[in-house]
């Protein structure tokens, strides 16, 4: 019974590890069409990334500057927010969403 438990164990964390990597690829080709200027493409690649590993802190921050260069401040924010939350020690998501709120907060009324 016991070795049942762990097959079962094996297998999901071998789909959450092919789950990792398909949303890895999300955001690799995400960084790729955004060096390019294309931003929709980005932000659809950075939205399937976080569809597929809701946990991926970076896809999550990715998500969030693509939203602020877009203008759409709060789904930037919650996007933010959220990379923060799985990732709170994180220095470039700390940097980017204080960068974010600093500009963000003066420009608001």
């Amino acid at each position: 019974m016991l070795s049942v438990g762990f097959m079962l164990l094996l297998c999901t964390l071998e789909v959450q590890a092919d789950d990792r990597s398909d949303a890895k690829q999300q955001v690799e080709f995400g960084i790729t069409v955004a060096e390019r200027g294309l931003w929709r493409e980005a932000t659809y690649r950075w939205q399937r990334a976080v569809a597929i590993d809701p946990t991926y802190a970076a896809a999550w921050n990715n998500l969030a500057v693509a939203h602020e260069h877009e203008g759409e401040f709060e789904s930037a924010r919650e996007a933010y927010e959220r990379a923060l939350a799985l990732e709170p020690n994180n220095l470039s998501i700390q940097q980017n969403y204080e960068l974010f709120r600093e500009i963000n907060d003066r420009t608001q009324p």
